[in-house]
């Protein structure tokens, strides 16, 4: 078998290459090279060119990757890619070949999972690291040539390894688990993910989160982020070095507890559920005139709040919906501010307090009905939930329409009213994004 060893070096985020280097080796021995800078036609910024001393002079003449596309598509053909966590070598030269309308098509092998797999016991697998307690020199660190060159004795070390025959021959069948693992990931962490509910959290070197997923199948969900070719999940995987995570029993509370756990910790890879939108409530007080007045404003800047929502639409139209049902006036329910009579374009129910047509003492009884309206049509909801076992069932509690939370319990236990659900909480937070799964369910 020929193998093609190969490293680039890249622009930073733009992911453009600005150096290749590509060793052919039949096994035994170094058979041809190529090795170019490339433009990358790209701005090179100054954290990568004090790691790799690439800038954009360094470059400037330097041929683009058009035009060394045949040299690399030449010298790679019929053989088998191999780089030092491959996934991101690889895809970046796939992506270069796409912008050219070019299919690249090759097999891989990663010399980090074969040194994991080969070479078990090393603290780091990093290049650097490896390499020096393997006692390999690594000319140029940082520099395509000087590690392609390292992971080419790299790569020489593992294929006389023991058991190399068989595990190359693993790592090289397309349903191989191995291959398709993050560099950095060790494989006993991925063999202790359940086939369950819950959420799982992709952790970097540092043991900082980095994403946080929910899933009905936590091991199946978590591999089809390992064959995603979108960049994201690139940029993922490469920086994944350990995966935790928590038993939700159902699907719903995975929902949940996704949410939380994403607005508590702000992963760098979860965009969307990172937004806290801001909450509305109605609440009521009495001006000088004695005119009872229903009012909104931000749940934050609300006294004594009559009831909540999670957008200031929703809100506006609730009590839309207040004055047609009790003749209430839009202008004392802050639908219109600056008027001196309600000319609402919608609501013409009103009898005229704001134009001393209707005595203050009859409106403010309308208002009281309506407040006592919201307060009683406010629902206490359980849903009940599977458990993380079968000894276990679970909830999720809603109390005069605020979302309370979620719990577990035991089987065994005697559960006689809603109130004794309120031991076994745990206690969340509401917000819009939590209405939006509720919601779901309870239609």
């Amino acid at each position: 078998m020929i193998y093609t060893i190969i490293d680039v070096e890249t622009s930073g985020k733009s992911n453009k290459i600005t150096e290749i280097s590509v060793f052919k080796y039949d096994g035994t021995k170094v058979i041809d090279e190529f090795t170019s800078l490339i433009n990358p036609e790209v701005y090179i910024p100054d954290y990568i060119t004090s790691l790799t001393g690439i800038d954009n002079a360094t470059v400037a003449d330097a041929p683009t990757f058009a035009e060394v596309a045949n040299d690399i598509l030449a010298i790679t053909e019929g053989t088998t890619f191999v780089a030092h966590n491959v996934n991101f070598d690889y895809n970046v030269i796939r992506n270069e070949f796409k912008a050219l309308g070019i299919d690249f098509n090759r097999k891989k092998l990663c010399t980090v999972r074969l040194s994991r797999k080969l070479l078990p016991g090393h603290k780091s697998y990093s290049l650097g690291k490896l390499c020096k307690s393997l006692d390999i020199t690594i000319v140029d660190r940082h520099r395509a040539r000087g590690d392609a060159e390292a992971t080419v004795i790299l790569f020489e070390m593992l294929l006389n390894q023991e058991a190399a025959d068989k595990v190359f021959a693993d790592f090289l069948k397309k349903s191989s688990k191995e291959a398709t693992l993050p560099s950095h990931l060790p494989t006993s962490v991925f063999n202790k993910l359940p086939n369950s509910a819950g959420i799982y959290y992709f952790k970097n070197k540092k043991g900082e989160i980095i994403y946080i997923g929910k899933a009905k199948d936590i091991k199946k969900r978590v591999l089809s982020h390992f064959y995603s070719k979108a960049q994201k999940s690139l940029d993922l995987c490469r920086n994944t070095a350990d995966i935790d995570f928590e038993l939700s029993g159902s699907e719903l509370i995975a929902l949940l507890m996704e949410d939380a756990a994403i607005k508590q910790h702000y992963p760098e890879y979860n965009v969307v559920s990172k937004r806290t939108p801001k909450a509305y409530a109605i609440f009521n007080y009495e001006d000088r005139q004695g005119i009872t007045h229903l009012a909104y404003n931000t749940l934050k800047a609300t006294p004594n709040p009559i009831e909540t929502f999670s957008n200031v639409t929703d809100c506006r139209q609730y009590l839309e919906q207040l004055c047609t049902k009790f003749a209430l006036c839009p202008k004392f329910c802050h639908l219109q501010d600056g008027v001196v009579q309600c000319s609402h374009y919608k609501i013409t129910t009103c009898k005229g307090v704001c134009a001393n047509q209707e005595s203050v003492t009859d409106y403010n009884l309308r208002v009281s009905s309506a407040i006592d309206y919201i307060n009683n049509n406010k629902e206490n909801v359980v849903l009940k939930q599977k458990g993380r076992h079968n000894q276990e069932e679970a909830f999720v509690l809603i109390k005069d329409n605020i979302y309370l939370g979620y719990g577990f319990i035991d089987k065994s236990e005697q559960i006689n009213n809603p109130e004794d659900l309120e031991t076994f909480l745990i206690p969340q937070k509401e917000n819009f994004d939590v209405w939006k799964i509720l919601r779901s369910v309870l239609k």
